[in-house]
């Protein structure tokens, strides 16, 4: 429930942001520029997220990460009832959230893990990765419909409240700390040294998260195209951008229910595989139907095979580090996140100069291609089942 109602807000208040910069200013770079500060802080604040993570109260850590959102939120909603909002708040508060954000993260994956334990890890995560892609949907509608029929002060009123729901579901979890918490403290930068050398050592963790960085640089950055593709090969205007990214996210939810309903049996290596290559597939496939309705279905598949893929990946990462280096191996994990964006700039490059969908196409073929020579390139890939079940004794 937690989950549902931080989720909601947060990717509501995607879209409220983004017309709250567009009414102030008028500027295309302004989406740009509130989309780069949430990004980059994502990038350089996990690492200390996660090690931070592995030496306090990972609860009391979710639940201050949250109040300060909270407090973000606060503050923005008193500027807009005062009349005295402008941009740079904007900029300010979405930094804020940036690095807030590599704190409750790491933190809510170890408390996963503690909570379910390692055999229904794959499944709660896979009900995790449902409730973002279900509220990636649900979220923006619900907020444009109250932008539309209210005002954006009851927009962010309504996140103020998700977001303090969020907070009070986590006192009805039981207090989560590192097995070795209670150990004497080495020094921060020690730790986040230790955490690299960890994932060195272990050879299986970092391949999948060099795996896993794949497809969300190369070719998860085209939902931010999606724009350019719903006009230049349809000419469906702002109206088929929604529908796109709606079906998107119902994609996004039918992948995490088909990884609940197979459930935690082995095999995680032929389903990442499988999966993360059909991604390719149907995206080119997506790219290259004429027809916008029927290239929904390709796009809807897409999607469900991108949520199957990643919920597979990093149930496999929880399920192979050590508790004491869980929030550090969460917080590498979350630099897909923020490398996403960043892999948008090569692939808007191609889209200006060969078009939205060859640039689309041209991602989804190398994707697929290097997929496939990781495969027959590492053995600890392909032994990647047998390093799990080791894990799990």
């Amino acid at each position: 429930m937690g989950n549902v109602a931080f989720f909601f807000a947060m990717q509501g208040q995607m879209l409220t942001r983004t017309l709250i910069a567009w009414e102030l200013t008028g500027e295309a770079t302004a989406l740009a520029y509130i989309n780069l500060v949430v990004a980059v802080p994502m990038i350089f604040v996990s690492i200390l997220g996660g090690a931070i993570t592995d030496r306090v109260e990972r609860r009391q850590l979710v639940i201050i990460g949250q109040s300060l959102i909270i407090a973000n939120e606060v503050f923005i909603l008193a500027l807009l009832i005062s009349g005295h909002l402008e941009f740079w708040h904007l900029l300010c508060t979405a930094f804020v959230a940036g690095c807030a954000f590599p704190f409750i993260m790491p933190a809510r994956m170890a408390i996963t893990m503690k909570v379910v334990g390692p055999q229904r890890l794959q499944s709660a995560m896979a009900y995790q990765s449902g409730a973002m892609n279900l509220n990636r949907v649900v979220g923006p509608a619900v907020m444009g419909v109250i932008i539309a029929q209210s005002s954006f002060t009851t927009a962010y009123a309504l996140s103020v409240i998700l977001y303090s729901c969020a907070v009070l579901c986590m006192f009805g979890i039981d207090k989560s700390r590192s097995s070795e918490a209670h150990e004497e403290k080495k020094p921060l930068l020690a730790d986040i040294s230790n955490g690299i050398s960890y994932i060195r050592q272990n050879r299986p963790i970092l391949i999948c998260l060099l795996f896993g960085l794949l497809p969300m640089f190369l070719a998860m950055p085209f939902q931010n195209i999606l724009v350019v593709m719903a006009e230049q090969a349809w000419q469906a205007g702002e109206s088929g951008v929604g529908i796109l990214m709606a079906t998107g996210g119902v994609g996004g939810v039918i992948g995490a229910i088909w990884i609940v309903r197979r459930g935690d049996r082995a095999g995680r290596l032929q389903l990442m595989l499988g999966s993360t290559i059909a991604f390719g597939l149907f995206l080119g496939l997506f790219t290259q139907t004429a027809n916008f309705y029927v290239a929904l279905l390709p796009l809807l598949a897409a999607n469900a095979c991108a949520s199957a893929s990643q919920t597979v990946n990093n149930s496999s990462i929880q399920l192979l580090v050590a508790d004491p280096m869980r929030g550090r191996m969460s917080s590498f994990m979350m630099l897909s996140f923020g490398l996403t964006p960043i892999g948008v700039f090569p692939m808007a490059i191609a889209a200006d100069n060969f078009g939205a969908a060859n640039s689309i196409l041209g991602a989804a073929i190398i994707l697929v291609v290097l997929v496939v020579l990781f495969y027959f390139a590492s053995s600890t890939l392909r032994n990647l089942d047998q390093s799990v079940a080791d894990s799990m004794g």
